[in-house]
Formats: C-alpha cells, sequence, structure tokens
C-alpha cells in the first residue's frame, strides 16, 4: 500500500512542481469551487496512477493542481465514496496521496441531510464532529507505521480555531452559518423518518455519505481538518421532505457561491 501510495505522488509531482499547502475535497454539487481557483493543471482521475474512478452523477472526477485565496492546492473535484462499492483504503487513497504530496490541511465539503430543527435547507453547516457509523473502518488491518500510529487521537476531529475563523469570515460576509455534529451512513438510500429520528437521537445535526472515513485517515497522518456542509434535504420531525439527487445538486449550486467564498478567504488567512 505504501508502495502504491508513493508511486501516485510521485507522478503527481513529475506533473506539478508546486508544493501544497491544501487539500480540498469538494461534494456534490460543489465543484465549480474550481472555477474560482487559478488552474496550473487538471489531471483526470483515469489519468492518475491507481487512482479509482468516481461513478458518481455531479462528481466529474478529476483532481486539479493550482492556486486559491493565495495558496497553493490541490482539489479533488469529485470524491469516491462506500457505496459505489470501492474499499475504505481506496475511497481514502487520495487523503494519503495529498500527505505524502507535502499537504497538512485538509478541507472537506459535502452534501446533507439536516436533523437539527433549526436547520433549513440551503444552510451552511461548519462539522466540528462526527460520528461514523459505516459498517468498514478505514484504518481497519495491518497498521502501517510510516503513515501513522496504530491507535489515533480524535479529540479534535475539525480544527476548532479554523471553525472560529470560518464564523468570522462567514458574519463579514454577511452570510449566516450553523455548526453541528455530522454523522456518516454508508447509503446510497436517503434516510427514512425513522432513521432521520435515529441519527437526531443519537446528538448528530445532519447525515450523509462521506467525510468521515477521509477526516478519520487525514487524522491518522497528523492533518489539520476543516469540514463544511450544504443542508441539501431535512428529516426532521414536521419537516421531513421527500429527497433526490438532483434536489440534492440544485441546492448545493445554489449555495456554492457562498461556500466558495468562505473557504477561499480561510484559506487566504490560515
Amino acid at each position: 500500500m505504501l508502495k502504491t501510495i508513493k508511486e501516485t505522488a510521485d507522478f503527481i509531482k513529475s506533473k506539478w512542481g508546486e508544493q501544497p499547502e491544501f487539500g480540498i475535497i469538494l461534494g456534490t454539487g460543489l465543484g465549480q469551487l474550481t472555477d474560482d481557483m487559478q488552474t496550473d493543471i487538471v489531471l483526470p482521475y483515469e489519468e492518475i496512477p491507481n487512482f479509482p474512478v468516481s461513478t458518481v452523477e455531479g462528481h466529474s472526477g478529476a483532481l486539479y493542481l493550482g492556486s486559491l485565496g493565495g495558496k497553493k492546492v490541490v482539489a479533488m473535484k469529485g470524491r469516491f465514496h462506500y457505496y459505489e462499492g470501492y474499499t475504505m483504503q481506496e475511497v481514502t487513497f487520495p487523503v494519503r496521496v495529498m500527505k505524502l504530496l507535502g499537504i497538512e490541511k485538509l478541507i472537506v465539503s459535502n452534501a446533507c441531510g439536516g436533523t437539527n430543527p433549526d436547520f433549513e435547507i440551503g444552510d451552511i453547516m461548519l462539522i466540528n464532529d462526527h460520528i461514523m457509523m459505516m459498517p468498514e473502518h478505514p484504518l481497519r488491518g495491518k497498521n502501517i507505521s510510516e503513515l501513522g500510529p496504530r491507535f489515533v487521537d480524535m479529540s479534535e476531529p475539525y480544527s476548532l480555531e479554523m471553525i472560529a475563523k470560518a464564523h468570522k469570515i462567514a458574519a463579514d460576509l454577511g452570510y449566516n452559518t450553523k455548526e453541528g455534529v455530522y454523522l456518516a451512513l454508508q447509503g446510497p438510500t436517503f434516510e427514512t423518518p425513522a432513521e432521520y429520528v435515529m441519527v437526531s437521537n443519537m446528538g448528530a445535526d445532519a447525515v450523509g455519505m462521506s467525510t468521515a472515513p477521509e477526516v478519520i485517515v487525514a487524522k491518522h497522518m497528523d492533518m489539520t481538518c476543516f469540514g463544511i456542509s450544504v443542508i441539501t434535504d431535512l428529516g426532521v420531525a414536521g419537516k421531513v421532505v421527500e429527497a433526490s439527487h438532483e434536489e440534492v445538486q440544485e441546492v448545493g449550486r445554489l449555495t456554492t457561491p457562498k461556500m466558495v467564498a468562505i473557504v477561499t478567504e480561510l484559506i487566504a488567512q490560515s
């Protein structure tokens, strides 16, 4: 595994000689952040050795290398999901590669369902913690000590400093932001009303099908993480709404300009 990660990182380095500071994983409907990047090179996933290929509509599948907010960044336009049939090692493989490229800070974004009664569709939630409920853990199996420790400290999975900065940036821009806990389920079905109740009772404010595995692996490799979500559907008592992937993508597209502005300025200030 370590040899494979190094091979992929070396390939990317051979195409782009810069030293990136930030890795960004763009979720459903949020890929247009790359439009604001000063892009040096685009590498389709199928051209990158050992990279999986995204199969989900709204995840175009390319690695963007360039600058955002005055910093060098590597952005994944399209992520990989456990429900697509990938192993957890494949889902989180790009995070490992980012670390070997020299990246120390990871920004993850997603579209998710809100279970907090104070949330509305289109709200932006800064993730302050997560609950991992997928049936496979990304660190299961033999530990590779060169990548990180066997047992990983998760006392601050999402940077409190970056969360505070993002709230202030959003307020200065005139945007309202929420904050909460993200619960990760396998998918690909949207949650039933009873499952939404379960998620809420477990202490989560939102539920989705990604993010937690990537952050776990990032923390395994001692990276600083920041997570931002757009609430695209609701599963709150009295507010349960029928959801479709197309509607999720559309809410993501409408909210993206705000998220792009927040993330761009956060990168500039971090």
